[in-house]
């Protein structure tokens, strides 16, 4: 695409016919066709086609009719072109790509691959700011009084604000965000084991553990290993960041000493495996994202042979809070206003509240929008009800329910009040406290009982928000930057074969029988013009049949 060029006609036929002209060269006129090019992850966003048994039965008051819910009758793309169409004077078609990791997406744009719109991980992100790779936001896309600018409106103020404090808010909008933790079986693992990020080395799960195949997750727990005493005896937020972005040459070489233990622990390091493993049972615990956590977790549970009931672990240590967020790049906007428009426009609907909760839905993770229409989804999924027709709860006497503080992300005064069946009261609970509902929600029922304070482990609600005290010690890792070079060597050691760990006598042997089977190879291949003569004619000479 072009860039454009806003071209002035006189009216006249000279005129008129030298820019006709001039457009074999390249004059151009505003396109009524904007071809949008994004980069995505895989299954990672809403590709519609829901079954009949899927409506989200909440008010959604960006429906013509609110009363018809939340569904994905299409793909998010296509309904993107539907209603940016329906809204601007000219129209855009989208070229959607999907990616595998933040290294393939880079490795693409490397190679000369050209995309307007990407969604890498924070610290892709900040590699792409180092480079000046990123086109800005327009100043009109932060305009609040535009209802149609969702993302700046409806992102919670607690993510926009960590966006601020590491100064990608003119740059990354944020799509999706989580913790890492444990999944683990409870009835197998105990609480305290998965309580810390030692579990990946502790001998009585051997071969029962699986790890994250990537270096930066496996550095980041090892780190929650190795500074763990420091951790737990009281941090400021300042100097947990720098424990857990410790890249010193002292520190890698711990890390790379403490992953070959890991490493003779676990059942295997893994990038997509892991959740079948848990959910077949194959293993206990699996080291895991937040969102696929969910996943597991959902998978587990609705298991026709086998239903288990998983819970997800946060370390007392540390999470690793992560972020994937949508930013612009510059080769593909190229200072084409219209192409920059588009990709504004597709973020603020991917962030208009109903698109947020269809996301959510069809993949598991958490969207960084708030607003009422999100957490009612959140209090239609996990939320405790209040109906004294409800036999299952209202039998009883006395029913618990677990006072769940979502302030932090979605405002003040979002509670959701949910049961036993989705919150996992863990060690650290405090005792309860009562207060008297019966008067309120009928006579069937006199007292509920709140549950506030600490979790660490937990349910799906907690898989999706972490409660704030995990929040409290939560660390963004940052991009390796010039220590990339030095980890990565570091992971090459422990991942691959590394000769200085054996006996330089088996060393020896083995690489003489190798040799030795090479020279076989050889020999046998040539055989024929080794140890049998050939007469061949001398050049010049024709050879005559007899």
């Amino acid at each position: 695409m072009q860039k454009f060029k806003k071209v002035l006609c006189a009216g006249s036929a000279i005129a008129i016919a030298a820019c006709s002209t001039l457009s074999l060269f390249g004059c151009a006129t505003q396109s009524d066709v904007v071809t949008l090019r994004v980069a995505n992850w895989e299954e990672y966003i809403d590709l519609g086609d829901w079954g009949d048994d899927e409506l989200i039965d909440i008010e959604n008051q960006f429906a013509e009719n609110p009363e018809d819910g939340v569904f994905g009758l299409n793909s998010m793309v296509d309904d993107f072109v539907e209603w940016f169409n329906s809204n601007h004077d000219y129209e855009v078609e989208v070229e959607y790509s999907t990616f595998g990791t933040n290294e393939d997406l880079y490795n693409r744009l490397s190679l000369g691959d050209v995309y307007d719109l990407v969604c890498p991980s924070d610290y892709m992100i900040m590699k792409l700011l180092a480079e000046d790779e990123v086109e800005p936001f327009s100043e009109s896309f932060f305009d609040t009084e535009n209802e149609q600018n969702y993302y700046v409106n409806y992102a919670s103020d607690y993510i926009q604000g960590i966006f601020e404090d590491y100064g990608w808010t003119n740059y990354a909008a944020c799509y999706m965000w989580g913790t890492t933790g444990i999944v683990y079986n409870p009835e197998l693992v105990g609480e305290d084991d998965v309580s810390t990020w030692n579990i990946l080395r502790n001998t009585d799960y051997n071969r029962q553990v699986t790890i994250k195949d990537n270096v930066r997750d496996a550095y980041f727990a090892t780190l929650g290993i190795i500074h763990g005493d420091e951790l737990m005896s009281g941090v400021t937020d300042d100097e947990r960041s720098a424990l857990l972005n410790d890249t010193s040459d002292q520190t890698i070489a711990a890390a790379e000493d403490m992953l070959k233990q890991i490493k003779d622990n676990v059942y295997s390091f893994e990038t997509d495996s892991g959740k079948a493993d848990m959910v077949t049972g194959k293993v206990l615990a699996n080291y895991q994202w937040s969102g696929d956590a969910v996943y597991i977790l959902d998978e587990a549970e609705g298991d026709e042979l086998s239903p288990t009931e998983l819970w997800y672990s946060v370390p007392d240590e540390c999470t690793n809070l992560w972020f994937d967020g949508w930013v612009m790049l510059k080769d593909g906007i190229d200072g084409n206003e219209q192409r920059k428009e588009a990709a504004e426009a597709f973020v603020n609907f991917l962030s208009r509240p109903d698109n947020a909760v269809r996301n959510m839905y069809y993949i598991g993770y958490t969207s960084s929008i708030a607003g009422d229409l999100v957490f009612d989804y959140m209090d239609w999924n996990y939320g405790f009800v209040f109906d004294p027709s409800d036999e299952e709860y209202f039998d009883e006497e006395l029913t618990e329910v677990y006072e769940y503080d979502l302030s932090y992300f979605f405002g003040e005064g979002y509670t959701l009040y949910a049961d036993a069946s989705v919150l996992d009261l863990g060690s650290g609970t405090p005792e309860t406290s009562v207060e008297l509902l019966g008067e309120e929600y009928g006579n069937n029922i006199e007292y509920t009982v709140y549950r506030g304070g600490e979790i660490n482990r937990g349910r799906q609600l907690f898989g999706q928000y972490p409660t704030a005290n995990v929040i409290e010690r939560s660390v963004v890792m940052l991009d390796f930057g010039d220590k990339l070079a030095d980890i990565n060597q570091m992971w090459i050691h422990v991942r691959c074969l590394d000769l200085m760990d054996y006996n330089p006598v088996v060393v020896g042997i083995v690489a003489a029988v190798i040799i030795i089977l090479i020279a076989a190879l050889v020999l046998y291949h040539f055989r024929y013009r080794i140890f049998i003569r050939q007469y061949k004619p001398r050049k010049g000479y024709k050879k005559i049949e007899a």
